[in-house]
């Protein structure tokens, strides 16, 4: 634009950002762009889908008797699936399509980041060893945090858009500080970078702690006496010209591999797996849908939905009777309490499953007519995935429908054991509850009624034990057994009770049982522990439950990087 005469100061072009009800101020800068004969460019209109077919009819109105030199440029963020597709296919077959592919791999992604600066960029600093040093540092940071989405939720629990203008602004503010202060002040740049220039697009509390860590790896005093690793096997470069540095990065940089953003290799297994998953679940999803009788009598479609509809109404038990429960109790425990919750919400669950079976069942034999919620438990039922109207009431799950409702008859089992006469099972499954964290807040309640403590100054210790859920008889006196957990990015060592790198192939290693019991908060010691995130799965992110202290006699940071975490299934 500027190249051509087209800015923002020559009052000929015009910039708007859609998604905060902008969509009026826009049609009054397209007509105003499409007289005069302006540019115009409308961002991220992903945002705005109700208004997108207006925009098209305005674009026609346009197309003819407007202005030779009138142009409108367009932006949007790519669609995370086929179903978010919203800009109209009039937009797009009548406009040139440009993306902007980031680079892919460490080496890519470094030499990316150093391309936005020059030799001048590394000259104009008076403290030029610091500068240069840091600068080097911030731009392995930006490459490793950018690169690090690809490994999936035990990458980042959340995507955010990290882009070029944090690192840039990130040296300008380095430069600043190194300009204006006799010693390098590392504190408050880690805190500037980590917390505001790209903590600012971080929003889960689990992320932040892994940008500070990575942070605290990379930009410390130890750096400017040359014993800096950035990853093993590539340490922070000394003093170097603008050239030297992108030589050395092709010289230097070991190959690609999850140990250059502190992982381990199986993070790549895990994530290349689900890649292949997705892939094969969207080609089977593509195949035709012909409910007709197949060649050489093959079982069609409906016929296979009809008897699995019949073989899980068969096995489906009887909802728990809640006023019989609590007929049977004397005092409400904490843990009673849990327990009527828990059926309560599985009696949602199975009513709501059995309600949609049957109503299937009797649109297929022709005595219902089929609705599109039919048809959509139909599809699912054939793809073996849970249907939408399940899931919204049951707790989250990445399993496919066969092994799901194998695990939700095993939960309505453990329920009715536990409900049989109320007392607490000797070990307990905790990923067996629609809510967890009600069952490991129980355990603080019934400690603090007990000891008569105050429950907000409470916390909850987790101890591994060395044995398995089948070597206990009883519960504890106080707190609780816990099993069915797994780690993923690391393993447990039972014989020295503490956390140790994964065996190459095993993904998610089951923990011991652990023993759970609720304590003052001012009696925990935290000394070589790594505070541990549980969630209920391999999704992360929203699934979190609570945080338990495991021993570690390494620094917790590399646990951290590694993205170590229980998971519930």
């Amino acid at each position: 634009g500027k190249k051509l005469g087209y800015s923002f100061n020559n009052g000929n072009f015009h910039n708007v950002s859609l998604g905060q009800g902008q969509e009026v101020v826009a049609e009054q800068a397209l007509d105003v762009a499409a007289k005069e004969g302006h540019w115009i460019i409308l961002q991220n209109i992903h945002l705005v889908a109700k208004w997108l077919s207006s925009l098209e009819k305005k674009l026609e109105q346009h197309s003819e008797g407007s202005h030779q030199d009138f142009r409108v440029f367009i932006s949007a963020e790519p669609a995370p699936c086929p179903e978010s597709h919203v800009i109209p296919q009039g937009i797009l077959e009548n406009s040139i399509k440009i993306t902007n592919e980031a680079p892919t791999g460490m080496l890519a992604n470094l030499h990316k980041a150093l391309d936005n600066f020059t030799q001048d960029t590394l000259e104009m600093c008076t403290r030029e060893n610091e500068f240069k040093s840091i600068l080097f540092a911030l731009c392995y940071f930006h490459a490793v945090v950018a690169e690090r989405r690809k490994f999936g939720p035990q990458g980042w629990n959340r995507s955010y858009p990290f882009n070029t203008g944090d690192l840039t602004i990130s040296v300008n503010v380095l430069y600043n500080y190194l300009e204006a202060s006799s010693k390098v002040p590392y504190d408050d740049l880690r805190y500037l970078f980590g917390e505001i220039m790209y903590g600012g697009h971080i929003t889960d509390d689990w992320d932040r702690r892994l940008c500070k860590t990575y942070l605290e790896e990379f930009i410390k005093p130890e750096m400017l006496e040359g014993e800096l690793l950035l990853a093993p096997g590539f340490p922070l470069p000394g003093n170097m010209d603008y050239n030297g540095y992108h030589q050395y990065i092709d010289d230097a940089l070991p190959p690609e591999s999850p140990y250059l953003y502190g992982l381990h290799p199986n993070a790549e297994i895990g994530f290349l797996t689900q890649t292949s998953e997705k892939l094969f679940r969207t080609v089977l999803e593509m195949q035709p849908r012909d409910t007709s009788v197949g060649e050489g009598g093959v079982v069609t479609r409906e016929e296979t939905v009809k008897a699995l509809l019949e073989e899980m109404l068969e096995k489906l038990m009887d909802e728990f009777n809640i006023a019989e429960l609590m007929a049977k109790v004397e005092e409400r425990t904490p843990y009673i309490v849990v327990a009527f919750q828990e059926c309560e919400r599985m009696n949602i669950l199975t009513g709501e499953i059995k309600r949609s079976l049957k109503e299937l069942d009797l649109g297929l034999k022709g005595e219902l007519t089929m609705t599109s919620d039919m048809e959509n438990l139909q599809n699912a039922l054939f793809l073996d995935m849970v249907p939408e109207s399940w899931m919204k009431r049951a707790y989250p799950s990445t399993a496919s429908l066969g092994t799901w409702f194998a695990d939700l008859l095993t939960r309505i089992k453990e329920l009715e054991a536990w409900t049989g006469d109320f007392s607490l099972p000797s070990s307990v499954w905790l990923a067996g509850f629609f809510n967890p964290q009600s069952f490991l807040t129980a355990i603080m309640q019934s400690t603090a009624r007990k000891n008569v403590w105050p429950l907000d100054k409470m916390t909850l210790q987790c101890d591994v034990t060395k044995k398995n859920r089948e070597d206990f008889a009883s519960p504890p006196r106080e707190g609780a057994y816990v099993h069915g957990l797994f780690m993923e990015g690391a393993r447990w060592e039972a014989q020295t009770g503490i956390i140790t790198d994964a065996r190459l192939k095993e993904l998610t290693p089951a923990m011991p049982v652990v023993f759970i019991k609720a304590i003052p908060a001012d009696k925990q010691d935290v000394r070589s522990t790594y505070p541990c995130p549980v969630y209920k799965t391999r999704q992360r992110g929203p699934t979190y439950v609570w945080t338990f202290n495991l021993k570690t006699r390494e620094n917790p940071s590399k646990w951290v990087l590694a993205g170590v975490a229980l998971l519930l299934q």
